[in-house]
């Protein structure tokens, strides 16, 4: 029963719509109408600005970290990547935004920052360096996933690790489909700030 509470918790974190309730509160605006239309952090940078973007940055990441470390505090840390990917699912598919929500990227490193947090300073690392030569969002997000799939691998002997990883990261590229076609087709936006 706890475990299933636990669980249920988790996917209610990963649930709030960090950028939907930002841009509603504090800027009368409804981020889906705008941009591409997605809830994740990327298109509230591109909508309501530099600060709202962080802003649900950390509030996406911070809903993975906390769905991970609740069951490590009630005594279950066996369960505590179970919970991560279950607050993962509730950030796709969000009860309070009708099912539809962001890319999991943010929310996927939280996940990783409150299970393996040396993992989750190195693949902001990769993120950022391949942010700062590409200037794509979405590539420097599947290229920071998939490092995680190949660090686990190669330096980690946590079996279970490197299954959620890698589940994480699929996710994170199915996400991306769309953006894939765009960087082949070069219409992708590209960040200008950096």
């Amino acid at each position: 029963m706890e475990i299933a509470i636990i669980l249920i918790v988790a996917y209610i974190l990963g649930s709030i719509p960090s950028g939907l309730w930002v841009g509603k509160l504090f800027y009368k605006k409804d981020i889906r109408d705008y941009g591409s239309g997605n809830l994740g952090a990327t298109n509230t940078f591109r909508t309501l600005g530099k600060k709202a973007g962080i802003v649900v940055t950390l509030l996406d990441i911070l809903k993975g970290t906390a769905a991970t470390i609740i069951p490590l505090l009630t005594g279950l840390p066996d369960i505590m990547l179970i919970a991560g990917v279950i607050a993962v699912i509730g950030h796709i598919f969000p009860v309070f935004a009708g099912f539809r929500g962001g890319k999991a990227v943010a929310t996927s490193s939280g996940v990783v920052l409150g299970y393996a947090p040396l993992l989750f300073v190195l693949v902001v690392l990769v993120f950022l360096i391949t942010l700062k030569l590409s200037k794509y969002v979405s590539l420097s997000s599947m290229a920071a996933a998939l490092f995680g799939i190949l660090y686990c691998i190669i330096f980690t002997d946590d079996l279970f690790l490197t299954i959620i990883v890698g589940v994480m990261a699929a996710f994170i590229v199915i996400r991306h489909k769309s953006n894939i076609s765009r960087i082949r087709d070069k219409t992708e936006p590209k960040i200008t700030w950096m």
